[in-house]
């Protein structure tokens, strides 16, 4: 499993518009999941033991955010042929598990994680209210180590200030986590 950090913030990029489906087969585009105040869009998976770390705060969170008008959305887009533990039926039960408050998408073709540059699980894009990305780091510090729950909340601060004022911090820490596994041609 090769760990990987996000790139820095391209501040001010527009988020790309996907239409795709949850693992139920309900499809869903941008402007379903984006909140009056802003949109955090997730790329996430199932096996990864940086996602599975924090389930728990990723609930949290988002739920949070949507209380400030922010939406959320998580996209799965590791190869399931390689990784079966990602297939939709598992990334059901997953989302069931936890109460994800969000909807959970499948990323077959790989198509959106390309468009949005999407390197590792999780990668966190969090959009202002005119979709125009302002934040891309972490959740917070505590890595793959799931018993660190008092780091200080980076992403929820983030996303916060972005409802509040449509910018988010200069200061960004990368996101890191497993690679997405890419397809072989």
């Amino acid at each position: 499993m090769a760990r990987l950090e996000t790139p820095v913030c391209e501040f001010g990029k527009k988020a790309i518009d996907f239409h795709l489906p949850d693992a139920e087969g309900r499809a869903w585009k941008l402007e379903e999941v984006a909140g009056p105040g802003g949109l955090l869009v997730m790329f996430i998976c199932n096996h990864c033991p940086y996602v599975k770390a924090i389930q728990e705060k990723l609930v949290r969170d988002t739920r949070d955010l949507a209380l400030l008008g922010i939406g959320s959305v998580a996209i799965m887009s590791n190869d399931v042929g390689d990784y079966p533990e990602d297939a939709p039926e598992h990334m059901l039960r997953v989302a069931r598990e936890f109460g994800y408050p969000f909807p959970y998408l499948i990323d077959e073709n790989q198509h959106v994680a390309r468009a949005y540059g999407a390197v590792c699980t999780p990668d966190f894009f969090g959009y202002n209210a005119d979709l125009q990305l302002q934040y891309r780091g972490r959740l917070d510090a505590a890595g793959a180590r799931p018993d660190a729950l008092d780091e200080p909340r980076e992403l929820f601060e983030a996303m916060k200030q972005i409802a509040l004022t449509g910018s988010g911090p200069e200061q960004q820490v990368p996101s890191m986590g497993c690679s997405i596994k890419w397809k072989t041609a």
